[in-house]
């Protein structure tokens, strides 16, 4: 089965810098739920954003959906079919409700309003989040803005989910609820987690980032040996 993403050779370096990535090599596969793990400034965002298009590698070759991805306009489809959760949801979230930002994205698909309307409504209940249709987004709690930033990418219907430090500022019942989400979900995903419990939780499988370059699972678990993981 081929990958649904696969980056090979990726070389990246942010001006007057060294390199933040030196050779990446990266595949994710249908149902994969692949974690990445590294220190604070290994590159882990910046490999997730050239996924996506939104940074633009000096070597190496995106390949997305069986396609090779060169130019902006390769990657309108790629946006399309992968969704990407940033760090932040404030820099997500920007339009007066709930339901308008779960809207927004299939509205820009060209969805009718009738469409989106069903998709809204089915979404913020799979999600349990109906009852935040019409609040005011930014006066939502961070762990309430963190699970609608999921529902205005999950009502896109990507295939593909990328996924940004997730379970920051996530109170507990947040963080069971965002796993219980996820392990629901049928669509391969890249996870950027610093949490070993997260990880186990929801991964298939995991890789590590250091000094510009992938590592094999052991080396993985060593780069986050200094984080506990969160008590059962």
């Amino acid at each position: 089965m081929p990958p649904l993403i696969e980056v090979s050779g990726i070389v990246f370096a942010y001006p007057g810098q060294s390199r933040v990535l030196d050779g990446v090599d990266l595949s994710l596969y249908p149902g994969e739920r692949l974690c990445l793990v590294g220190p604070n400034g290994a590159g882990k965002s910046t490999l997730l954003q050239i996924l996506v298009g939104l940074l633009v590698p000096s070597a190496g070759a995106v390949t997305a959906f069986g396609r090779a991805r060169r130019t902006e306009r390769d990657f309108h489809e790629v946006r399309q079919r992968a969704g990407f959760v940033f760090q932040d949801p404030d820099d997500q979230l920007f339009c007066p409700t709930v339901a308008e930002d779960v809207a927004f994205g299939p509205l820009n698909l060209g969805k009718s309003r009738q469409e989106v309307a069903t998709i809204v409504n089915d979404t913020l209940e799979r999600l349990d989040l109906k009852h935040l249709r019409d609040r005011v987004t930014h006066k939502l709690s961070g762990g309430e803005k963190r699970l609608v930033t999921l529902a205005a990418v999950l009502a896109m219907q990507p295939e593909v989910l990328l996924l940004d430090e997730p379970t920051n500022a996530l109170d507990e019942r947040f963080y069971n609820r965002l796993i219980d989400i996820l392990t629901g979900l049928p669509q391969a995903m890249i996870v950027v987690s610093h949490d070993p419990h997260f990880r186990h939780a929801i991964g298939s499988r995991s890789v590590g980032l250091k000094e510009g370059r992938l590592s094999t699972l052991d080396e993985a678990s060593r780069v986050d040996s200094r984080i506990l993981p969160r008590p059962v």
